[in-house]
């Protein structure tokens, strides 16, 4: 009994190390969040692009902007004591759904059909911004015009929200100041005033379901400025248009535009998006997928209630959480049959100690 008790204690320590090293396998497939890495593979998925040519299928479908997610980097530029060692860079996601598919309340957009794709977040708005400010807006402009009255902001405010909108006022408001939204898309100095430079730029904002302007105090547009906002107002005498509304619409925005003969082109907008981006078209229909950036974008998390982008370096996996549980079950088993064995040794040789005292 006491060999079989000594076996199992033996067995036990080596199936619980077991059980710890076969999860740590599962659970360490890592997808690396480096957008180094990211560049590298857009790069040469562009090169492929323009080998190819951009096909004129994506003209078919609309774009459904997901959210925003920013990673450090190391700053190459860094040469003076001011600048930022780690700068943050911001990168888009968004799908591409077919065009009688797509749903704008839909945060996901569609189920089925659809490629996702990843891009650097200036890329992304320097394209986008245009085309979903073309005949959205002036749909939006022509009917909250008729059914506001022109000093009623609370009505035209409703109404730009009803058609998901808002960033069209926004633009009103932003070219009555003469202020050019698309000169700030990417990081830029602006003069602040008692000789200290400030920098407006985009950035991930209601955790990564909208993109807005704000106001930094380094060129990497990666360090908030103090009183940037009232610096910015002080200078130019009204507020940062976008630094509360969001640049980028949750509306689906189509990529097709008519060639006059019946005929549907990719607009240039989206052209260019697509060929810069990561792409995972593993569940488009499409006769040649492309996969390469697959393993990047199951990388970054989509919260869907709130559109938030989160990246993880470890995947959870599965499997490791069945094995963790199978092998806590079979070491738990195994400890408790140990101590039954030790405790009936215990009683077996205190009743032969017993049985062997001799009779007064």
């Amino acid at each position: 009994m006491a060999k079989r008790t000594d076996f199992v204690m033996m067995v036990f320590p080596l199936l619980l190390t077991f059980a710890l090293t076969k999860a740590a396998a599962f659970s360490t497939s890592e997808i690396s969040g480096n957008s180094e890495a990211l560049r590298l593979l857009i790069s040469a998925e562009r090169q492929l692009d323009q080998n190819s040519g951009v096909s004129d299928f994506i003209g078919q479908y609309s774009v459904k902007f997901q959210g925003c997610h920013h990673v450090q980097q190391w700053n190459n530029d860094a040469d003076g004591e001011e600048d930022v060692r780690i700068k943050t860079k911001r990168l888009a996601r968004f799908r591409l759904c077919p065009v009688d598919q797509c749903s704008s309340d839909r945060s996901a957009g569609c189920t089925s059909r659809y490629g996702d794709y990843v891009v650097d977040l200036d890329t992304f708005l320097q394209n986008f911004v245009s085309l979903q400010n073309g005949d959205a807006c002036d749909q939006a402009d022509e009917d909250c015009a008729n059914n506001c009255s022109s000093d009623d902001s609370g009505c035209l405010q409703k109404c730009y929200q009803s058609y998901g909108a808002g960033y069209c006022l926004e633009e009103d408001k932003a070219e009555a100041y003469g202020f050019d939204v698309s000169q700030y898309l990417d990081c830029t100095q602006i003069d602040g005033g008692n000789d200290k430079a400030y920098y407006v730029g985009p950035y991930c904002a209601n955790q990564g379901g909208d993109v807005r302007l704000g106001v930094f105090s380094d060129d990497t547009c990666t360090t908030f400025a103090q009183s940037g906002g009232s610096a910015f107002s002080n200078t130019f005498g009204f507020n940062l248009p976008y630094s509360s509304e969001s640049l980028v619409t949750s509306q689906c925005v189509g990529c097709g535009s008519s060639d006059g003969n019946g005929n549907v082109e990719t607009n240039q907008m989206c052209g260019n998006v697509y060929s810069m981006s990561g792409k995972c078209e593993t569940r488009m229909a499409v006769d040649y997928p492309n996969e390469s950036s697959c393993g990047y974008i199951e990388g970054i998390k989509v919260i869907r209630e709130d559109g938030v982008i989160r990246s993880s370096t470890v995947r959870k996996s599965k499997a490791a959480a069945v094995s963790i549980g199978l092998f806590t079950t079979v070491s738990v088993l195994l400890a408790g049959y140990a101590f039954y064995l030790r405790t009936k040794l215990g009683r077996a040789q205190i009743n032969l100690a017993a049985a062997s005292q001799p009779l007064t």
